[in-house]
């Protein structure tokens, strides 16, 4: 697989369309012992842990990539946290973990499966609500993880308890704990260049310890074919770099309990505040509340808060905090930050440059910021990049059900009404990657790397009558948008040990298209998938010249493909067409040229003629 121009392509020159998962989702914690988030036990001894087992149990490999070939995935992004490689102190890599990376690796490349790797977090690190970065590096600046419930530096699924709110988790980004090691992590050299760590620059500390870890990973990966390269960050967060003013609210994740930057920082240093309450979706805060009454401080005992260190705010004569710079993180020397150009890209950069001291072949794939997506990328940076920007249909990721008739587009949290505006909007809405890519990033090829449903919509109503429509339109609705701008996509996600009760075992997410608790029948490779309907459709592995246009109607089971052939490439196009949508088979109709069938594969390969450039082909179902 390379990249040419904004296509991935073969070795034979044929343009590919990549369909395929994220494997898993209950990799984001330890395994041994059971990280789980709702089990509070053995939280904070956080370096003395295995992620041996995720994503999945060595014994159950082939049945797992077995499953995934058959269902026509041909790519998979797959998750390693920086926990799971050096969780037991800086410079300390678990071998065993390492080890057992390894031999995952090679099975998936046993069943013909490309991936690349993706060293996942959220909200930095398991201990600030999230999973990612390992619990010394929080230690490292002077935290102390045992008071993040009480300061507001942080609300944990492990401290909060049961039940954890849906979706609170993102507002922990604003908050003390994520906020302050992602400001440190990018941008610690200009904001907070008084604070080291062991005499070195937290920002160089930092990076060179996350970097190092991953390279561990290159170091094990690097003659594996079937592992074309590395994520750069998952989802990287500006903390609170660029806001213009501290004393305001900082971004549109507001969920619970949502103290402002300045209050964070106050609630941090012991000082209770009466902090706004919000409610999911809300539009304006539902109350307010008090937190930290027992002026508890999330710093260790003779710590200091980093940003009174820096000059952010002090205490007055009275002994009253002051804030001394409500807009200390918007600028530096004058110059407005951007978090994308100024501190993301250099870091990606980096990051690239270190990982092909090792990999020298290696895609680099970059996710933007979600929450401001201005990265350009030109001439002088890094080669070899993909795009890999996530996208979900906001209305079903936040309100847990379906309505066929509302969405929401991401861009500008407007209302859609009617199916047909509706498709229009979601394909515009992933149409603008494919915009961004052309006019700021030089035509880079576009992965969407998350994409997906929550399974247990509408309270879970699916697993008591195992009726699955609403998630099967769910599916369709978005996997519609991608194929309707021929785009890649890895679907969020495939977790191993899913269950019904508990999800894909994070923050009480439930995303996975298996579960064990949908499987019946072990004997029968489809038995625990969930939506198959849906998620199982014909698509183009590789096409021998320009996909034009493609579609696929779940309802009449009917797939059409338009491509443009390139006369240098002799091979012939590879269409996947699951056996399970087409259990009486199917009957093709084309353009022109010639197809032949293997239904062990579930493949269609077409040749086309010469004599016209412009080739279709229609799939449907045998009566």
């Amino acid at each position: 697989m390379r990249i040419e121009n904004d296509w991935l392509i073969d070795d034979k020159g044929r343009k590919l369309l990549l369909r395929g998962v994220n494997l898993g989702g209950s990799s984001k914690v330890p395994r041994t012992p059971d990280g789980a988030t709702h089990l509070a036990e053995h939280f904070f001894q956080h370096r003395d842990v295995s992620f041996v087992g995720r994503p999945l149990p060595l014994n159950e490999a082939d049945e797992h990539f077995a499953r995934l070939r058959h269902w026509g995935f041909n790519f998979i992004r797959f998750l390693v946290t920086w926990e799971a490689i050096e969780h037991a102190g800086p410079g300390q890599y678990d071998q065993e973990y390492l080890d057992y990376l390894s031999a995952v690796l090679e099975k998936a490349g046993e069943y013909g499966i490309n991936l690349f790797i993706d060293p996942h977090e959220d909200v930095w690190s398991r201990f600030s609500g999230g999973d990612g970065a390992p619990g010394w590096t929080l230690e490292a600046v002077g935290f102390e993880l045992r008071n993040f419930q009480e300061t507001g530096a942080a609300v944990t699924h492990q401290t909060y308890g049961d039940p954890y709110p849906w979706f609170i988790w993102p507002s922990n980004g604003d908050k003390l704990a994520s906020a302050t090691m992602f400001t440190l992590f990018f941008a610690g050299n200009d904001l907070a260049p008084k604070t080291l760590v062991d005499g070195e620059p937290v920002q160089e500390y930092l990076q060179r310890h996350y970097i190092a870890s991953i390279q561990q990973v290159a170091k094990r990966a690097r003659n594996m074919a079937h592992v074309v390269g590395y994520d750069s960050l998952n989802e990287p967060d500006p903390g609170w770099i660029g806001l213009p003013d501290i004393s305001k609210p900082a971004s549109v994740r507001r969920n619970g309990p949502t103290p402002s930057p300045w209050q964070s920082i106050l609630l941090g240093s012991g000082y209770p505040q009466e902090v706004d309450i919000w409610g999911l979706g809300s539009r304006r805060a539902s109350k307010r509340q008090w937190l930290n009454r027992q002026r508890v401080r999330a710093w260790q005992e003779g710590r200091e808060c980093i940003w009174r260190s820096n000059g952010v705010w002090d205490i007055d004569r009275n002994g009253e905090p002051h804030l001394i710079c409500p807009d200390y993180f918007a600028s530096v020397n004058g110059h407005t930050v951007d978090f994308s150009d100024d501190y993301l890209r250099p870091f990606a950069n980096r990051y690239a440059a270190a990982i092909r001291e090792v990999h020298p072949e290696a895609i680099i794939f970059i996710d933007p910021s979600p929450l401001c997506d201005t990265l350009s990328w030109g001439p002088n940076d890094a080669k070899n990049i993909v795009y890999e920007p996530h996208w979900y249909d906001v209305i079903t990721l936040v309100f847990k059900s379906f309505k066929p008739w509302i969405s929401i587009d991401f861009r500008n949290l407007k209302v859609v009404l009617s199916p047909l505006l509706i498709r229009r909007s979601l394909a515009n809405q992933l149409r603008h990657f494919k915009e961004r890519s052309e006019n700021d990033l030089g035509g880079l090829p576009v992965l969407i790397g998350e994409m997906g449903i929550p399974f247990d919509m509408n309270k879970a109503k699916a697993y008591r009558t195992g009726d699955f429509s609403a998630q099967e339109r769910a599916l369709a609705r978005c996997l519609r948008a991608v194929e309707d701008n021929l785009l890649n996509v890895t679907i969020w996600n495939y977790t191993a040990d899913n269950t019904n009760a508990r999800g894909d075992q994070w923050n009480d997410e439930d995303f996975s298209v298996f579960s064990r608790d949908q499987q019946t029948d072990k004997s029968d490779i489809n038995s625990g998938g969930r939506a198959l309907a849906a998620l199982l459709r014909p698509y183009p592995r590789a096409t021998a010249g320009k996909p034009i246009e493609m579609s696929y109607d779940m309802k009449k089971r009917t797939f059409k493909f338009k491509y443009q052939h390139d006369p240098e490439i002799q091979s012939p196009t590879e269409i996947f067409v699951p056996s399970y949508n087409y259990p009486n088979g199917y009957r093709v109709i084309v353009s022109d040229g010639k197809w032949e069938k293997d239904t062990a594969k579930q493949i269609l390969t077409y040749r086309h003629t010469t004599s016209q450039t412009l080739h279709k082909i229609k799939i449907l179902p045998e009566a």
